[in-house]
């Protein structure tokens, strides 16, 4: 009996590399391969299930596995993650000069299942005291009109939420129409040196490296979704799949932490990477539940609190069963 052929949709990360051109191999898995955008894969994802195993948003993921006729379900690998007190940004003139000034204001962000928008709304609520309907929420593409939501959401009692078609956060930034914006990549405004944008936190590393030693959360933004009839069907699939994402990953970071073989252009890169490791004591992008159980279990409440989850779901019910036991790497 020959390999089992599956469809895999992610971008093209340096983690993921080995696995995708066969140096690394999921025993009994023909894996079939397409790099895409991810907001292209997200919306292809959601929307038609083109995939058999695919990239998705932890928070979007949060909606769609938490439906009653859920068919999704997750894998604890992680596509991308970072901490996102750097993500928020605003106009000077606004006055904001620490979180608790975003009470009362015009805060955008590219869609409301906007996973770096999830955690640092969350994070407003349990650390600032700013509550979600105490700030007028916008919604609109970061840089370019046009962005929409990918998944049903049944926002909140009490929160207001303005969604803009025709102008990007960017422009409404840099106008001064926007006070505030919690976007994962910067805008525009702000990589040209608008003189009025900048960032709410210039010390987030520093507070990044806290809200991790105090919370062990390491914020997710985007995980390996599978289809449930793919995984009642073939009950082995996760774990193989794991397992060679695992060794993908173990190879990766070989590749960037050892300063005698760094294949990466940039001077300081391994002896940053090896502090990365201290600090996440000896690995710094951890996959599998166990591990991830602080961030799991907080995103998964933020999601439902944010009425982007259906239902307040935990970290066991929405990832595949088992994984636990692989060898995690």
């Amino acid at each position: 009996m020959g390999a089992l052929r599956l469809s895999i949709a992610t971008t093209d990360y340096d983690h993921f590399r080995d696995f995708r051109l066969g140096e690394v191999r999921a025993a009994g898995i023909d894996p079939i391969w397409s790099l895409l955008g991810h907001h292209e894969i997200f919306a292809r994802f959601a929307a038609h299930r083109e995939w058999d195993v695919s990239e998705l948003s932890i928070a979007k993921f949060s909606a769609e596995v938490t439906r009653p006729d859920a068919d999704i379900v997750g894998l604890p690998v992680v596509c991308s993650r970072l901490f996102r007190f750097g993500s928020f940004y605003v106009n000077r003139r606004s006055g904001i000069k620490e979180a608790a000034d975003l009470r009362g204001r015009r805060v955008g962000s590219p869609e409301w299942a906007h996973s770096a928008a999830v955690y640092m709304r969350g994070w407003l609520g349990d650390e600032v005291g700013v509550r979600l309907d105490e700030v007028d929420w916008y919604q609109a593409g970061a840089n370019a009109p046009g962005r929409r939501e990918k998944v049903q959401i049944e926002l909140p009692e009490g929160v207001s939420l303005t969604r803009v078609a025709d102008r990007s956060l960017s422009d409404m930034l840099a106008s001064g129409d926007l006070d505030a914006a919690i976007i994962a990549r910067p805008p525009t405004c702000f990589l040209e040196g608008h003189p009025d944008v900048v960032r709410l936190f210039p010390d987030f590393r520093a507070r990044e490296e806290d809200y991790y030693r105090r919370t062990r959360v390491w914020p997710i933004m985007h995980i390996v979704a599978l289809r449930r009839d793919l995984v009642e069907a073939h009950p082995w699939v996760p774990r193989n799949l794991y397992n060679a994402f695992a060794e993908s990953k173990r190879r990766s970071l070989e590749r960037l932490l050892d300063p005698a073989v760094s294949r990466y252009p940039l001077a300081w890169l391994p002896a940053y990477g090896q502090r990365m490791a201290q600090l996440f004591e000896g690995d710094p992008f951890p996959f599998g539940l166990e591990a991830n159980l602080p961030t799991f279990s907080l995103l998964l409440r933020y999601a439902h609190e944010q009425g982007i989850a259906q239902r307040q779901a935990t970290p066991a019910e929405v990832f595949t069963a088992g994984i636990e036991t692989a060898v995690v790497i």
